[in-house]
This record gives structure tokens, sequence and C-alpha cells, in this order.
């Protein structure tokens, strides 16, 4: 009886799922839990064509680790806490560029280097691209996309119906269309929502008012904070805090999407992953131009992904990477998105008219990264701009605010 008991026990076991992987079950072993911050409107859109693809080229399941929030706020919190604890998801969302320094330096991320070789990933990116994905001569991410971030959008009939007829250029324009569309009622003639699209707003206008050398020297370390250049551009800065909705400290950048939506704005700074939200909610009445100023500098940033030490899928994870990295996958993803790709290799027919005319200027612009993103500075230092930001949003102290954003430029570099 002894021994029927045990071979029950045991043929039990063969039907079990843990028998199939030890501690874990077959199911564990298929999934492959993605974390961002990709939770609606267009960026939703551009993950569920990247989703598309995985799973038509891999043999494992997507499982959505999403956490809601702009420019990942809250995600990276939720990220943090779960890296401390040794509960790595298969694979997280970062965006390239100096805000991986913390994750190398923690040692939280896997070198990828070999594996750029093997899926033909160094001859696909630009290489100045992989040079500011590269630490001490090693890849640790790959990047989905390209975004600009410098785009100021408009709602053509708000614009139209205050009169306002012609593109700002120039700072001065841009303050007498703000100018007129106060006076002709607009309740918020610019768009804007808290702390982290703020300093986009801010950076935007450094851009104008230092040029592209100036405004890279800020973060490594060619331009100094305290120059008159900048204190201009803080000056600048602050006069277009005053034509913007007094509520910006509450909303998140789809909320300040909306006003321009519902005809409560005329103009919204925000990069180009802003009309895929627009158009997944049914506006197509919008326009854009480069923020005022900024010529043909092109402000970027880029969407990535790795490989943390200690995920339970890191053959998954692999193939997860490997179809961001892939034509077909960059190209899924980017669409929805209204991102360009990364990758060199594509037709650019193949995408609506502004990827288009993004895709050409990323070929023929300056290029100046972007530090509310993560390009131009550490996790640690985006922080604590957003938090000289957001103190300045309520106090108005540009003197303040030049001393804050010193200290947080130097602290990326340290």
């Amino acid at each position: 009886m002894r021994r029927a008991a045990v071979a029950a026990v045991g043929a039990l076991a063969l039907l079990s799922p843990a028998a199939c992987g030890g501690a874990d079950s077959e199911a564990d072993q298929k999934d492959v839990e993605v974390f961002t911050w990709w939770a609606d409107g267009g960026e939703k859109a551009g993950l569920d064509g990247l989703v598309a693809t995985f799973d038509e080229q891999c043999d494992y399941s997507f499982v959505n680790g999403a956490v809601a929030g702009g420019a990942g706020s809250n995600a990276k919190q939720v990220l943090a806490s779960r890296l401390q604890q040794g509960d790595a998801p298969d694979t997280f969302q970062a965006h390239a560029g100096a805000e991986l320094s913390d994750y190398i330096a923690a040692g939280q991320v896997e070198d990828l280097s070999a594996l750029y070789e093997e899926w033909g990933l160094t001859e696909a990116l630009p290489s100045g691209l992989i040079d500011n994905l590269s630490v001490d001569g090693k890849i640790y991410s790959v990047p989905a996309n390209i975004h600009r971030a410098n785009v100021l959008w408009t709602n053509k009939s708000v614009l139209s119906d205050a009169g306002v007829t012609a593109e700002p250029t120039t700072m001065a324009d841009f303050l007498a269309a703000l100018e007129t569309l106060k006076a002709k009622g607009v309740s918020a003639p610019l768009a804007i929502g808290k702390d982290w699209s703020q300093l986009m707003l801010l950076e935007a206008v450094l851009i104008s008012d230092l040029g592209p050398e100036g405004f890279n020297g800020l973060w490594n370390g060619g331009t100094d904070w305290n120059s008159p250049d900048v204190a201009k551009g803080l000056e600048n800065y602050k006069q277009l805090l005053s034509y913007t909705n007094a509520d910006r400290d509450t909303y998140d950048w789809t909320d300040a999407g909306k006003l321009l939506m519902d005809g409560k704005a005329g103009f919204f700074l925000m990069g180009d992953w802003a009309p895929s939200d627009f158009e997944a909610k049914g506006f197509a009445d919008f326009g854009h131009v480069a923020f005022p100023g900024n010529g043909d500098t092109f402000q970027w940033l880029a969407d990535s992904f790795v490989l943390p030490q200690g995920a339970k899928n890191p053959e998954g994870t692999k193939c997860w990477l490997k179809t961001v990295g892939s034509a077909e996958g960059q190209q899924a993803f980017n669409i929805k998105k209204g991102s360009i790709p990364a990758r060199t290799d594509v037709t650019a027919t193949d995408y609506p008219a502004y990827q288009q005319s993004a895709i050409e200027a990323w070929k023929t612009a300056t290029q100046v990264p972007s530090c509310a993103h993560g390009a131009a500075c550490s996790q640690g230092a985006v922080e604590a701009a957003n938090s000289a930001i957001g103190k300045f949003s309520s106090d108005q102290d540009a003197a303040g605010l030049q001393k804050a954003l010193a200290a947080a430029a130097a602290l990326g570099r340290n």
C-alpha cells in the first residue's frame, strides 16, 4: 500500500506544472514580464503593436507590468522598490543615455554587447546613438525608438479664430501670439503639465537662448549655469509660465493635451508622442512647429529595454529584446506610438507624414539630448531638476531655480 501511495504521488507530480520546471511552473517559464509606463493612448497602442510582433517571433507569453504615469514618474519609484527587494521584472523600460548610468553602477543590468553583434544591431543603429548607449565600451540596452522633445503643437481652429495666422519662429513671436490668445479669452494659451513637462519647456527655452552647443554645456560642464544668458532664459521661461493653466502642477501630460483638444489652449509643448494620443482620442485639428528659436535643433530621447540582473526568464527577455531591436518590431511600435525607428535601414514612406519629416530631421538637424527624459542626465539629476522646477512653479524665484539647477547638473556629473 505504501509503494502504491508513493507511485500515486509520483504520477500526480508528473501531471503537475511544477514538474516541468522545478519550483517554477511551465507557465512561469513562458511568461516575460515587461515593465513599462505605457498604459494609455498612443503609448499603449505602440506597446500593443510591439507585443503583436513579439507573439509572432517568440514562443513566450507577454505579461504587462505597466505602471501609469507620464515619463515614468510613478513606474520608476515602483521599479526601484522591486529592484531593492530582489524582485526584478524580466525586462524594464528606461530612457537611453545617462539615465542608465545609475542602474549600471548598481550592477542591476546585464551587458548586451555580444547580443548586439549577434543580432546585427551594431550595423543597423547609428554610431552616434550606440556611443550614447555605451558605458566603458559596453552596451546595456536596446532602443525601441527615437522621439523629438522640442515640438510645439497647436490647435489650428483656436489660433485661426484668435487671428494668429503666422507660425512663431522666435521667442518674441511666441510671446506676442500668447498675448493675442489671452486677449481673445483663451483660458490657457499655452497648456502644460507638472514637473518633467515643465522641465521640457524650460529646456526648449534654453536651447533658444543658448544655442545647441551652449545647451549641451549645461549638462556636461561646458556652460556656466550662472551666466547672464541662462538668467535671461529663466526670465523668458517665467514669462511663458504666466500664459499657462494655473492648475499645471496637478496635470499629467495627457491632461494638458486635453486642454488643446478641447479648444481651451492654443499651444502645447510636448514630445512627438503627442499626435498618437491626439489621434487615438479623435482629435485631428492640430499642427506642429519646432519650438520658437530652436531652429533646426532636434532634441532627442529614446525608450530602451534592458536585461536585469536576476530576471526570472532571461531567455524570454532576450527574445523580447531581439524583437524590440528588429526592423519588424520597430515599425509595428513606432507607427502607432508616433516616434521614429532607432534603426537607419527603414523606408520613410512606410510612415505617416509627421514621422517622415522627423526621420529626415533626425538625419540632418543638430542633435541635442534631453535631460527631462534621461538622455543628458542621470536619474538623480533628473529628479533634482524636477524638484527645482516644481518649487519654481509655486514660488517664481528665478535666482533660486538657477542655483538649484546648477546643483542638479553637477550631481549628474559626479
